[in-house]
């Protein structure tokens, strides 16, 4: 059935963007198009809900939570919010808590684009600081959230209290941090929030010190302990204590006020000195919140109106090409320079041929280009009252720089590049490999490893391990030096001991992201197993099909001696085996129905999960457990009918200790 295949389709790929753009601060897509995927998500789930998967981000609080720092569990979640892209889904929002019969005033705060933190007091004394991660486990960030100059260390009352609130960098902070970086010959951050995020996770909190953050709080966690009765108050409070509240905050009386606060906000934006991508709606009163209550991810009393992409139109000057890791051909648009969200564009992504074919896209067109949630630049449409006798486009039939004829395979979009010492393939596969979802060398990005690529001090990826012996030559590159040739060297050496499904990740192989690379490592253990497995090995495991199993055999097969230098080198990771009892339920299906006593729903399925499982919400014959609470359903009777295992909650916590 397709619309099962397209609800898994959803949720792997909104998992692996939302683990870009939560975990590894490097979004590749725009928020636009996150939304509009997790809407299609979320329509097909209300449409088929025996379908909902246990992973689905429909079904989560927020992000991810990163390894490389102390894992912080809050007490209360941090809840994220759903969002509109328009008045009409706005007075919808407005309409749905009227039909229950509530008439709320609404307060109105500019959604600050940002990293979500939550701050902790003791004593009026600051003693914790965290991520949201994914709303219920965060990092710990304390020591850097130190080095935030307008986040107060001591309060001005000896009270415990906790906060959440939005860090971010300013916009003059990022255009200097950019130019020192330039001429520092370092790879230019992205926007101000990749910037903000980056700069929290670091490990020496002097470099965070450097970065100049700033911070504004809105939520006060428990406000009940302090008297406070609604958002309004809630800020006023913050205020008093002297924590950064945002000024640009309005209470309004009806959904028409709120209107008018958006419209306005909407085109003085551009005057704020630091990113704000929308506006997030509350029902003021905390009671009447309450009483309105929440979804499994977010409140029913709150919302994020998401202001639209600026939009700017140039002139497509022409198409180029280029070609990715894994010989897949990028096409891209070339433009008349012009200035979107505060920055030059000259370059737009368009996808592949189909994208370009259906929006009727031509060289020479006048085209509508927006930078999508602030990052990307895509082309959204052509202005045809401007067309003239531009020629339609036509996919070339040549790799652009090896010159091997494409392939285009049946059912996937993209042409590519089938031959394996194209220089397009790999060069950009030296690219990836460094890069932060991949082997994370910092120091080694994208236009420093061209430059060694052109001068032909890189061919492999093995060669980076072999530039500690162009040492003196290094130092002699333009932008280089000395001091960033010895950092650049210890990250390399420091990048030998990261975790197999970084290595895996960062070999490029096709069809293997980050997840499927997870999958496998901790599969497999070592590239020992991996490179004597066979397709059959790989096509039994959840989420790895037959394409994809064959690709992994394939590149393990035809690339035997580049892993052999790479154990030669020190690259030879080997995953710590779990113990028996961390995987009774690998790969099983497990459903959870009735009411538990001893443990919330969310407890249960992260007890299965942890155990290798997948918490399912249908019974089938794919089922190997059913969990019995009491009040138990038609599930326990469909379970009994297909002859499927049952346990009582008493029983399921004996197997889970």
């Amino acid at each position: 059935m397709k619309y099962k295949k397209r609800i898994k389709e959803l949720v792997e790929k909104l998992n692996q963007y939302s683990y870009e753009y939560y975990v590894e601060d490097n979004p590749t897509i725009s928020d636009f198009e996150y939304d509009q995927l997790f809407k299609e998500l979320e329509e097909l789930e209300k449409n088929y809900p025996n379908e909902i998967l246990s992973n689905s981000p429909t079904q989560k609080v927020g992000g991810f939570a990163i390894s490389k720092l102390e894992k912080v569990i809050f007490d209360k979640p941090m809840l994220s919010l759903d969002n509109v892209f328009n008045i009409e889904e706005l007075k919808e929002f407005d309409n749905r808590i009227k039909k229950e019969g509530f008439t709320p005033s609404y307060i109105c705060e500019l959604k600050i684009d940002g990293i979500s933190s939550s701050v902790k007091y003791n004593k009026g004394i600051f003693i914790l600081g965290a991520t949201r991660g994914n709303g219920v486990v965060g990092e710990n960030i304390t020591e850097n959230m130190k080095m935030i100059s307008s986040l107060p260390k001591e309060l001005n009352r000896s009270i415990n209290i906790e906060l959440r609130g939005e860090v971010y960098m300013r916009n003059d902070v990022f255009n200097k941090h950019n130019d020192e970086r330039i001429l520092n010959g370092e790879e230019p951050f992205k926007n101000p929030r990749n910037a903000a995020g980056g700069s929290l996770r670091q490990l020496d909190a002097a470099v965070t010190k450097k970065r100049n953050l700033d911070v504004f709080y809105y939520t006060v966690v428990d406000p009940e302990l302090f008297g406070i009765n609604s958002q309004f108050d809630s800020l006023h409070y913050l205020e008093s204590l002297g924590f950064p509240v945002n000024p640009n905050y309005k209470l309004c009386a009806d959904i028409d006020e709120v209107i008018e606060f958006i419209n306005y906000w909407d085109l003085k934006r551009k005057d704020l000195n630091y990113a704000t991508d929308g506006i997030v709606i509350k029902v003021n009163d905390f009671y009447l919140q309450e009483e309105i209550g929440y979804t499994i991810k977010s409140p029913k009393w709150a919302i994020a109106y998401k202001f639209p992409a600026e939009e700017v139109e140039t002139v497509l000057m022409d198409i180029v090409y280029n070609v990715g890791r894994t010989g897949t051909i990028n096409p891209r648009a070339v433009l008349k320079p012009i200035m979107i969200s505060g920055s030059l564009v000259s370059s737009a992504t368009l996808n592949n041929e189909e994208y370009i074919s259906a929006k009727d896209i031509r060289i020479g067109d006048f085209v509508i280009v927006r930078k999508a949630g602030e990052i990307i630049p895509e082309v959204v449409r052509v202005n045809l009252e401007k067309r003239n006798n531009q020629k339609s486009f036509k996919m070339i039939d040549f790799c652009p720089v090896c010159k091997t004829k494409l392939i285009k395979e049946e059912n996937v979009a993209s042409h590519y590049c089938p031959n394996l010492v194209c220089p397009g393939k790999e060069l950009s596969s030296l690219i990836y490999f460094a890069s932060k979802p991949a082997m994370d060398i910092e120091g080694l990005g994208e236009k420093l490893v061209e430059d060694l690529y052109n001068k032909k001090f890189i061919k492999k990826i093995t060669d980076i391990y072999l530039l500690k012996n162009h040492k003196n030559e290094l130092v002699e590159l333009e932008g280089m030096g000395e001091k960033s040739v010895i950092s650049l060297l210890e990250a390399i050496e420091e990048s030998k001991f990261q975790p197999l499904e970084r290595v895996i990740t960062g070999l490029g192989i096709r069809y293997v992201g980050s997840k499927v690379a997870k999958i496998i490592s901790n599969k497999f253990k070592s590239f020992d197993n991996l490179v004597n497995a066979t397709i059959d090995d790989f096509v039994v495991i959840k989420d790895i099909g037959d394409v994809t199993a064959k690709s992994i055999v394939e590149y393990f097969h035809d690339n035997l001696d580049l892993i052999k230098e790479l154990q030669l080198i020190g690259i030879n990771p080997i995953e710590e085996n779990k113990n028996t009892k961390e995987q009774i339920f690998l790969g099983k299906n497990i459903v959870l129905t009735g009411k538990l006593e001893t443990m919330t729903r969310d407890e249960a399925k992260k007890a299965i999960e942890n155990l290798g499982g997948n918490a399912t919400n249908s019974v089938s014959k794919n089922t190997y457990l059913v969990v019995v609470g009491s009040e138990a359903g038609n599930k326990k009777e469909k379970a009994i009918k297909l002859g499927i295992k049952i346990v009582s909650e008493e029983e399921f916590l004996e197997i889970i200790k």
